[in-house]
């Protein structure tokens, strides 16, 4: 192949990122590398599994001063994969990321580092998520990502179900180098700043590379997009999402604690086909000198808009140090080192706390506020309420985190085998602290009592009383593992035109992790806010073999076998079988079929009580009462925990492509896969609880029923469950070519598409009857499903100058269902990035560039909150960077 294009592993590397260029080495000087999902070193780069290899230039040219803002441009990623994006005071895993390959969800995308696993964070996203923070590897630290498309359980254990994320840090320093990056966006808020410092030596015995790099970002609040800068979403076509919970707020009166008397004096708002009288519970604050405005009344409840005053996007400032080295010892024998440490702070903010009927006052309070009205049908009746603690203020978190990563080992050659072990140990920590708007439910119930403080007139309450209420929340989390890996590889014995080679390796791993919020969450004196509570631990022992057998000149198989034994879920085979077929040189045929596990993370087994507020349509009710309170997302407290039965999700997967390299510049791949996976691990969901099985009351708590209309929900039950399984399957095709020309410079084209043909989930329901039945749920093209992502991409280069155009293409969706069953479709969504670059300073490089370059808008999602999908797009628009780089 010609230099500067060969076809890299699945020939995408340069159609998705920018054409990462690998020169050939020298026939004469063949040199065995280890290519990711092989434990064998091989001499040429593509083998049987798909690999998309992303370098050091193609992250640069995506413009991203992290790792998630490129990764989660591949057409490959899917639903699972999130950034900071959305974190507000409710978010569990403030400051992180992941990517989701497949749309099989961050937990099933295995994360490693110079081939080495890595320690998830100690936060789990959206309380069930366990994953590998991207934001604790800075881009400066990076050679090239390899991005394995295909299950590789049997390669690297538990949780490469989706696939592999391999990060190959940089050992090709020699002297000293700093850069910069400055960049902005057109709407306002997050500016960037980012500096590096690398430097490094390379000699015949070794090299050590070492990096320090600083990272800062702003913020950006809902109220900086005009188009999500409110929660009533009505102008857009879409949801009224205010919160119910209101200021000063609504009263709330329970059948169970009024007289009859008191139950018959309340107003009837319709009567039930038997007779019964259906009678109003929910009042908004319009008594007394503070009241609730009128624009905020809707449904007779007191509304808030809580979109203004929450963080779309948290600062954060980041710190990290990268070494990397490896040193001869002895002849043939070299030990090799990673240290990695990083410090970040994270600044969160929340409107201000929510209650939701926690806070009650009796009857005869002096601050009741019908207690001047003797005649009103409230007068003297206990209530509860519903309001927000706009008066202390909004919601702030401080999330300090600290990383560190180190490996040692040796490795060496012994009579034609290589050999090498390596001992990790890796902790992450972190300390989430509330300094403001958060209330303790205690001191303010106690207050309400003694009458110190009137909820329902807030500008006669003192600064002295409201310090009584306020207080400080703190969490704690930690995640370690260490871990002990072997291995082995060489040639075991001639075979026709080759040799048979083999890898026999070991590894054995301690992982603990620890999610402790204060004794106040604990207690439920906290409200309105969501913290997670886990403790667990486990031991693995793994061993692995692999043979790479050259059937005949034109054929070569990959075999492997890995045996895992858990220390608190038995143990298990998985296998792959794989095969490279080149039946004429311009044809590559490869294919692959394995077998997967991912055991429970421990989050899912260990959770505590934990209360989150989701927002959910009480379908059950709207069909009666039509009462927009019903028909509309209505929040209400939820308790999860986590499931010490759950059962390991198992999977298959095969692979099956074909690479057409027609001439030196011009290549075509295409690749079909497919996932089938058995007792997949999912927390159930609210909405999914109150639509299957809003009658149960193990899982849904109701107000008492009146005549045939279910009471209002009080309280929803979720926890994790294994829901059956999940088929998916689809089709990446890849284009690329290459045009030089006479005067103009040289062009490098590319086009990597991911299609999914299905993607079906097996859900368990329950019938009338009560009996569980299997139901298939279609969610290719459903929400966060798009069927169909595709990057374009042109290179150019012409003397000193280079420049790239990229058009990143996400297809159109369905929203989820409304009250009526009916679902909008979310638009599809281009964009463009661009970037120059002037090389033509001795020592310098200066980049101008653009995400996003026309500014496209987020599609409207009407059952978000504030109209967006969080997940599937982002909402930053156009973003405008200028870097340098100079080396010494």
């Amino acid at each position: 192949m010609k230099k500067g294009f060969t076809l890299i592993a699945s020939s995408v590397s340069f159609a998705l990122l920018g054409g990462a260029s690998i020169a050939n080495a020298n026939e004469s000087e063949v040199e065995r590398i280890e290519v990711t999902g092989s434990h064998i070193k091989r001499s040429d780069l593509e083998g049987p599994s798909p690999v998309q290899t992303i370098s050091a230039g193609d992250l640069a040219a995506t413009g991203s001063t992290d790792l998630i803002g490129a990764l989660q441009k591949l057409p490959v990623a899917g639903a699972g994969t999130f950034s900071t994006q959305g974190n507000s005071s409710d978010d569990t895993a403030n400051g992180g990321s992941s990517v989701a390959l497949r749309g099989l969800g961050a937990s099933s995308t295995l994360v490693l580092i110079n081939g080495r696993r890595v320690a998830v964070s100690p936060f789990a996203k959206d309380i069930e998520t366990s994953f590998v923070d991207l934001n604790t590897i800075p881009v400066s630290s990076v050679k090239r990502i390899d991005v394995l498309k295909d299950g590789a359980s049997a390669t690297y254990g538990s949780d490469a179900v989706a696939g592999v994320i391999n990060i190959i840090l940089r050992d090709d320093i020699d002297g000293f180098e700093v850069a910069g990056k400055i960049s902005d966006t057109a709407d306002g808020g997050a500016e960037e700043e980012n500096f590096t410092l690398l430097w490094g030596s390379s000699t015949d015995k070794g090299h050590h590379n070492f990096s320090i790099d600083y990272f800062k970002r702003g913020d950006v609040f809902y109220a900086d997009r005009d188009y999500a800068s409110t929660a009533d979403q009505r102008f857009r076509g879409g949801n009224n999402a205010l919160s119910s919970s209101g200021f000063p707020g609504s009263i709330e009166v329970v059948r169970n604690q009024l007289t009859d008397a008191q139950w018959e004096a309340l107003p009837v708002t319709r009567v039930e086909d038997d007779g019964t009288k259906v009678r109003q519970t929910i009042f908004a604050d319009v008594w007394g000198n503070d009241k609730c405005p009128e624009n905020m009344i809707i449904g007779d409840i007191c509304r808030y808009d809580y979109a203004p005053h929450m963080t779309l996007i948290p600062s954060t400032e980041r710190i990290s140090f990268n070494y990397n080295g490896v040193q001869e010892i002895m002849d043939g024998v070299e030990g090799f080192a990673e240290f990695s440490a990083q410090h970040t702070s994270t600044f969160i903010q929340g409107a201000a706390s929510p209650s939701f009927t926690e806070l009650t006052m009796a009857g005869d309070n002096p601050n009741h506020p019908l207690a001047a009205l003797p005649d009103h049908f409230l007068h003297g009746v206990d209530i509860s309420m519903r309001r927000r603690t706009v008066d202390i203020g909004n919601r702030k978190k401080d999330v300090d985190s600290e990383y560190y990563r180190a490996v040692m080992g040796m490795r060496g050659e012994f009579q034609d085998w290589d050999w090498e072990f390596a001992y990790s140990a890796i902790r992450s920590s972190a300390v989430e602290k509330g300094f403001d708007g958060f209330p303790n439910k205690l001191r303010a119930q106690a207050a309400i009592d003694s009458g110190e403080w009137n909820p329902f007139e807030p500008s006669q309450n003192s600064q002295e009383v409201l310090d009584k209420i306020e207080t400080t929340t703190t969490r704690y989390g930690a995640s370690t593992m260490q871990s002990f890996d072997a291995t082995i590889s060489g040639e075991l014995f001639e075979f026709g035109d080759g040799y048979v080679a083999a890898a026999f390796g070991l590894e054995h791993r301690y992982e603990k992790i620890e999610d402790n919020p204060d004794s106040q969450y604990l207690n439920n004196e906290i409200f309105g806010t969501e913290a997670t509570q886990a403790n667990g631990d486990r031991d693995n022992t793994a061993l692995f073999a692999e043979f790479n057998v050259p059937a005949t000149e034109s054929l070569e198989l990959q075999l492997a076998l890995r045996y895992e034994d858990y220390s608190d879920f038995g143990n298990t085979t998985d296998p792959k079988v794989a095969f490279r077929w080149t039946p004429i040189e311009e044809i590559v045929v490869r294919g692959s079929w394995g077998t997967a596990f991912r055991a429970p993370s421990l989050v899912q087994l260990h959770l505590g009580r934990t209360d989150e507020s989701p927002s959910v349509i009480d379908r059950d009710r709207c069909i009666i009462t039509k009462d927009p309170l019903d028909c509309e997302p209505f929040e209400y407290t939820a308790q999860v925990a986590g499931n010490k039965n759950l059962k390991p999700e198992e999977s298959t997967n095969y692979n099956l492509g074909v690479i057409w390299q027609a001439t030196d510049d011009f290549s075509v791949g295409i690749d079909y896969w497919n996932y089938d996976q058995e007792n997949l691990i999912k927390k159930i969901g609210a909405q999914d609880i109150v639509d299957c099985c809003g009658d149960d009351t193990n899982l849904v708590i109701r107000e008492a029923t009146t005549g045939g209309t279910p009471g209002r929900i009080r309280q929803i039950n979720d926890t994790f469950v294994n829901i059956g399984g999940r088929k998916t399957d689809g089709i990446d095709l890849d284009l690329e070519y290459r045009l030089e020309t006479q005067g103009m410079g040289e062009f490098k084209f590319g086009y990597n598409v991911t299609y999914v043909l299905n993607f079906d989930e097996e859900l368990i329901r329950t019938d009338e009857s009560g009996n569980s039945v299997s139901v298939i749920v279609d969610e290719n093209g459903e929400y966060q499903h798009p069927d169909l992502r595709w990057n374009a991409r042109v290179d150019w280069a012409l003397d000193d100058w280079i420049a790239n155009v990229s058009v990143n293409y996400i297809n159109s969706y369905n929203d989820l269902a409304d009250s009526a069953g009916n679902k909008f479709e979310i638009d599809s969504w281009t964009t463009i990035d661009t970037s120059v670059t002037y090389v033509g300073f001795d020592k310098l490089t200066a980049t101008l560039g653009a995400s996003n370059l026309t500014n496209e808008e987020a599609p409207f999602a009407p059952s978000e909150s504030m109209g967006v999908d969080n997940k599937t797009h982002s909402i930053l628009g156009r973003q405008v960077y200028v870097k340098f780089a100079y080396k010494f």
